[in-house]
């Protein structure tokens, strides 16, 4: 049997949304602009048919990865986990680094991570440095540009 991955409320419905949207509208497109570089004859030098069947490939592939994962998911919604203050998945910490410049991260699951947003991975040192910890303890990340020290100023399930 396949592993489970954790991923929150949000993660898996971002991904149920972009599954539709590339059975629904992505998907077509494509078909439509293969069928249309076929009907221009020749396709041995079409450009736009290689770069149509490109995109085709890629799309069949990202269907095919989203439809594992939701398979596999393992819904957690942060608002349900009573952790006792601990940092666990689907937390979201407030920190403060050795400056004192403060970041906030929410742990999420390896689908649903973006930095952007300051959503960081359950595998990211980051966040498996934080886990069982609890507001007002230190914390020492190893990074790939050494080590990083931070002080947890709050834990939220939200």
């Amino acid at each position: 049997m396949s592993q489970k991955i954790p991923m929150t409320v949000i993660g898996a419905q971002r991904l149920r949304e972009e599954l539709q949207r590339l059975k629904t509208v992505e998907r077509p497109a494509v078909i439509e602009a293969i069928a249309e570089a076929r009907a221009k004859g020749d396709l041995s030098e079409n450009a736009e048919y290689d770069a149509a069947k490109e995109q085709q490939a890629f799309i069949e592939g990202r269907i095919r990865e989203i439809e594992d994962n939701i398979a596999r998911a393992q819904v957690i919604d942060p608002k349900t986990l009573n952790a006792g203050g601990k940092v666990v998945f689907g937390a979201t910490v407030e920190l403060e680094d050795a400056e004192g410049n403060e970041v906030t991260y929410q742990i999420v699951g390896d689908a649903e991570a973006d930095l952007k947003e300051n959503k960081i991975s359950i595998s990211s040192p980051i966040a498996r440095a934080l886990i069982s910890k609890m507001a007002g303890d230190p914390v020492e990340v190893r990074a790939p540009g050494g080590i990083r020290e931070y002080t947890i100023l709050a834990v939220r399930y939200e």
